[in-house]
């Protein structure tokens, strides 16, 4: 017999650290091929990891709370005689967006001398020697622990130079160039954060003069969905030069006709899902909020489906479940898929494919008692529509003054694939349809 090591694939979807959240299998235990043995947390979602090899656990690396990279060791296992060359196959089965057979085209692997994992006693997280998947770029760092350390303290990795192989720039790297940095008697963060904000971890507070000491307090890690949350929505505020407009509608029509049509019998209608249908008819008169910017290639890129997002609050956090193809949806069908997704969001089943790939998204706020919001664009897409509760407010109607039932839309859109009158004119002809529903019969 002899031992094979498997380390925590790609899960997909740009992700490049997990959670364990609970180990399914102990040393000792006899595991089949594709038998999953450990549930990760990711910052999308809950997933069950399946080992490729079937044979006895040898060895586990990371005690449940611990946050691992991709490419970090997960288990060994004694498995029986190789097959023939030496290599032992993987099963070839494919989670989310690994196989176990070979490494992605678009990644070269590097592969050290394999040693024993080394924890890491500041943190809690376990580093992981061995082969380490090196991304195509200008900076050559794999570790998003790395990474996260030079973000924190400014440090510019286009500037360092890596001892690892090939230029890998490793941990102890940005150590030495953070201790240097001191030494000097300079500072490496941005202008806009304030020395006494950040301790390097390898500085004791008898190194940092008290005036830069850090600050008393609770720390929180930024992991898991709130961690993915801040990094996407820093990115949509640094990538997307966004705008927003907004207006009160009148939405007394829209709730009778609600009303009227879950009077007759049949399956109950979401307001939800009402709102989603005008997005979609909406959507389909000004595509141009429908699309997502290619600035690589300088290029709008117009989506022909509307795979329509909507934010949803959980226990783990805002997530943003999809509505796949929501423009060949009624509003019933609308109504079952917002029920079913939610119902697996709170439950923290849903998958990654239901997560990711949406084209546009609807922003129910109303729900938490507001009236108005400027959302932060859903990056990579173009456009989001804002919803505020809808409340009794006085309202000129038909000359008259009347309370009526009142709502706030916004929308806020990237500027660079439409202009003001192209965003006013989406947002004017969902008021209208808010308003007067049977403007909407003229798309059906």
């Amino acid at each position: 017999m002899h031992s094979l090591e498997f380390r925590l694939p790609d899960l997909g979807e740009g992700l490049t650290e997990a959670e364990i959240v609970r180990w399914l299998v102990e040393v000792g235990d006899l595991v089949a091929v594709d038998q999953p043995v450990v549930e990760v947390e990711t910052a999308k979602a809950m997933i069950e990891v399946p080992c490729p090899y079937g044979g006895v656990v040898t060895a586990r690396f990371g005690e449940e709370g611990t946050e691992l990279p991709v490419g970090a060791p997960l288990i060994t296992v004694a498995v029986g005689a190789p097959a023939s060359g030496g290599e032992t196959e993987g099963s070839g089965n494919v989670l989310v967006g690994y196989g176990t057979s070979e490494a992605p085209a678009r990644r070269r692997r590097v592969r050290p001398e394999r040693s024993a994992p080394v924890a890491d006693a500041e943190n809690g997280q376990v580093s992981a020697p061995g082969p380490a998947e090196v991304a195509d770029g200008p900076v050559p760092v794999i570790s998003p622990l790395v990474r996260r350390l030079a973000r924190e303290n400014g440090l510019d990795l286009r500037e360092m130079t890596g001892s690892g192989p090939d230029g890998l720039i490793l941990r102890a790297d940005v150590e030495y160039a953070l201790r240097a940095a001191a030494a000097q008697g300079r500072t490496t963060a941005p202008p806009h954060v304030e020395p006494h904000a950040r301790v390097t971890p390898t500085t004791t507070t008898t190194d940092v003069p008290a005036a830069t000491a850090a600050p008393t307090g609770t720390r929180i890690p930024l992991k898991g969905v709130r961690g993915a949350v801040a990094d996407k929505l820093s990115r949509s505020r640094r990538e997307i030069p966004d705008a927003t407009c907004w207006v009160d509608a009148d939405a007394t029509e829209l709730m009778r006709a609600r009303t009227a049509m879950n009077a007759i019998g049949a399956p109950k209608i979401s307001l939800l899902a009402l709102l989603a249908r005008i997005c979609t008819a909406a959507l389909a008169r000004f595509p141009e909020l429908n699309s997502t910017v290619d600035m690589e290639a300088r290029e709008i890129v117009r989506l022909d489906s509307v795979h329509l997002g909507f934010a949803a609050q959980t226990e783990r956090g805002l997530v943003v479940p999809v509505v796949r193809d929501a423009h060949t949806r009624n509003a019933q069908a609308l109504t079952e898929e917002f029920a079913r997704l939610t119902e697996a969001a709170h439950a923290g089943t849903l998958s990654l494919g239901e997560l990711t790939g949406g084209t546009f998204t609807l922003n129910n706020y109303g729900v938490f008692g507001v009236d108005g919001s400027t959302p932060i664009i859903n990056h990579p897409e173009a456009a989001m529509l804002g919803i505020g509760r809808i409340a009794p407010k006085p309202w000129v109607h038909e000359g008259e003054l009347a309370v009526r039932q009142v709502v706030q839309l916004s929308l806020t859109f990237d500027h660079r694939v439409c202009d003001g009158g192209t965003a006013g004119g989406f947002l004017r002809y969902v008021a209208d349809c808010v308003e007067q529903p049977a403007v909407l019969l003229r798309t059906l």
